[in-house]
């Protein structure tokens, strides 16, 4: 059965008790879209992850405006109680009926289906093809909403008809609702697309290209901030950083065997201006021409591959900021966080296999170092693991499989972190541990990744001579803790809401001088908090000082000093912080020494009243 179609029919059986209420939902809102369009064409309508949709055929384009009358005989329908009934049809029975209704896309379902029989589900005057299960009667479905209305290509395909996909969402509770469209509400003032034009922090061009960020000063301060600490934080971990270029030889993608698995994600390659040499196919020319490099491992691996190395040297921890390039389909780029040009803060470990336990949980603690510094401190782990009852499906030897399963479950047992086992998820090089984090919104962002590898090694022929003098096998750890710079820093702005802390923000004070005349020491401050390591801005305009004030609290500095006569009088500032909070007058020493330390210590904190840090 095709993927696309299978979700619906495949992974309802695992449905939720809120799934499946949701799933019971999609039925009611269909059953009033018949009743209110007349010759509705159906396709499917499975729960998902905060809701449900269907995708149909209408004759006419849905808007807003129509949601209120669709809720209103939904609603209809929960009132009357009506229950959800199952039976089985034979598959011709079901073709018949579906074809005499005029359902083209009920009848290619049931065409892909395996099964001699169909499920069939019905309540009042509504009969849908359904495996389910539904809530025991509509009475039982609880508050539930439409949100918004899009196009969907049938099966994904866009040589298809383009269908209206109708999204909803219910929940048990009126509460649970409201918070939901609360976070929904929130989440569009936190948009990083919004945020990151409000903030000046990076732009897109179409003379550059989609999918191609462009970083304005405060966007690019970000980023090096970002990466200056992670860098730190890699070097205290036995890191040693690299470099390794934008471009490599379509052989040596292909010898990853990534040429065969992403080529429809990677950039057209680039073929060298010169005739065939003699006796040169067209194959062997592919393969000496060039690819915007979409991937770090292969030419880490050949780093790797360029120097003998003992047993001694090992773990060899290589890492990289290294910018990748993937053609990502245009209607799915997304801002930062869906890009084509992109900066993954990559490494690869290269160890023995005895050492793989001890490895995954030094990264582990350097995952939880970093994330716990963003104020990403809700997450939880997801570990893809073999289904060790079939050998066939995994590259490698299986006692290697067997030991690196039980060092990576030690691992996280040892550093007492719950984790979700999805056993037969592993792909077939090695299993794979993936951190999901929550923001402040409660939304779930996969981020970390650390990944074990057993083909690679092999594959490019990679050695180490062990202890007996003999070559031997390394693995490899594929292991990134952001994912990527610019995706991290999507997710950081809508975690923050743009109101970075102190040691992250890129203007971390705006000096407001209250007329031309204290301009000077204005500048005097500038420079004193600048040569101590503070990145700090002179409003110079001739604006009043509250209109200056307030645009700096739009772009969320965390910082407004106030200078006048009694402040320069005084060697002081005029302290207000962007919450809106009036510290009142502060020494300027006092304010150095404190926003140092606060900044030092990467708190979370804006400022603290009674004494510097650490005292």
């Amino acid at each position: 059965m095709p993927e696309d179609v299978a979700q619906e029919f495949r992974a309802s059986v695992s449905y939720t008790p809120l799934q499946r209420m949701r799933h019971s939902t999609a039925h009611v809102m269909a059953e009033a879209i018949q009743d209110l369009f007349p010759g509705a064409k159906f396709a499917i309508g499975p729960a998902i992850e905060d809701g449900f949709y269907y995708d149909m055929e209408l004759p006419r384009t849905l808007t807003p405006d129509d949601f209120p009358a669709i809720e209103a005989r939904m609603a209809e329908s929960v009132a009357k109680k009506h229950a959800f009934t199952q039976t089985k049809w034979p598959r011709e029975q079901a073709l018949a009926y579906f074809r005499e209704r005029d359902q083209p896309y009920k009848v290619e379902i049931i065409s892909d289906l395996p099964d001699a029989e169909v499920g069939i589900y019905q309540q009042g005057p509504f009969l849908d093809l359904c495996r389910g299960p539904h809530v025991e009667n509509t009475g039982q479905i609880g508050p539930f909403k439409l949100m918004r209305v899009a196009g969907a290509y049938w099966r994904g395909d866009e040589k298809r008809p383009m269908l209206q996909r109708l999204y909803g969402t219910a929940w048990f509770t009126q509460e649970e609702l409201d918070k939901y469209q609360w976070q929904l509400e929130e989440a569009k003032k936190r948009d990083h697309r919004k945020l990151g034009k409000e903030l000046n922090l990076f732009t897109f061009s179409e003379d550059i290209g989609p999918g191609i960020p462009l970083f304005l000063p405060r966007g690019e301060m970000l980023r090096h901030l970002m990466e200056s600490y992670v860098r730190d934080v890699q070097e205290r971990h036995g890191y040693q950083h690299v470099w390794t270029g934008n471009v490599g030889r379509v052989r040596l993608y292909k010898q990853s065997q990534h040429w065969f698995h992403y080529r429809d994600s990677m950039f057209p390659k680039m073929q060298e201006d010169r005739d065939l040499k003699e006796g040169e196919t067209p194959e062997e020319a592919e393969d000496n021409s060039f690819e915007l490099k979409p991937m770090n491992c292969p030419s880490h691996i050949t780093l790797y591959n360029s120097q003998r190395h003992s047993y001694r040297e090992l773990p060899i921890r290589y890492a990289e900021f290294a910018t990748l390039y993937r053609y990502e389909k245009q209607g799915e780029l997304s801002g930062l966080t869906r890009v084509r040009s992109l900066t993954q803060d990559d490494s690869h470990i290269f160890l023995r296999p005895d050492q793989v336990q001890d490895e995954f949980g030094r990264i582990v603690d350097l995952v939880r170092e970093i994330l716990g510094t963003y104020g990403l401190t809700d997450y939880s782990v997801r570990l893809s693991l073999p289904d060790l009852s079939d050998r066939e499906k995994y590259h490698g030897n299986f006692e290697i499989w067997e030991r690196a399963v039980s060092d990576l479950r030690a691992a996280l047992d040892s550093k007492g972190m719950a984790y979700n086992a999805a056993e037969g998820e592993a792909a077939f090089y090695g299993p794979k541990m993936d951190l999901m984090a929550r923001d402040a919104l409660g939304r779930e962002w996969q981020l970390s990744t650390i990944q074990l590898d057993l083909f690679q090694p092999e594959n490019f022929g990679m050695e180490y001579v062990g202890e007996d003098g003999q070559p031997h096998r390394p693995v490899i750890i594929h292991r990134a803790i952001m994912g990527s710079t610019e995706r991290f820093l999507g997710v950081l702005i809508e975690h923050y809401g743009g109101n970075f802390p102190l040691w992250l923000a890129p203007v971390q004070a705006m000096i407001i001088p209250i007329a031309d005349r204290h301009l000077p020491y204005a500048e005097q401050v500038a420079d004193r908090l600048r040569k101590a390591g503070l990145r700090v801005e002179v409003d110079a305009r001739s604006d009043r000082m509250n209109a200056k004030v307030r645009d700096a609290q739009m772009q969320k500095i965390p910082y407004m000093l106030v200078v006048g006569d009694k402040e320069a009088e005084a060697e002081a500032v005029s302290l207000r912080l962007r919450s809106n909070e009036n510290i009142g007058a502060v020494p300027l020493t006092l304010f150095l020494e404190r926003a140092m330390d606060l900044s030092r210590e990467r708190s979370q904190a804006l400022w603290v009243t009674e004494a510097p840090v650490g005292e």
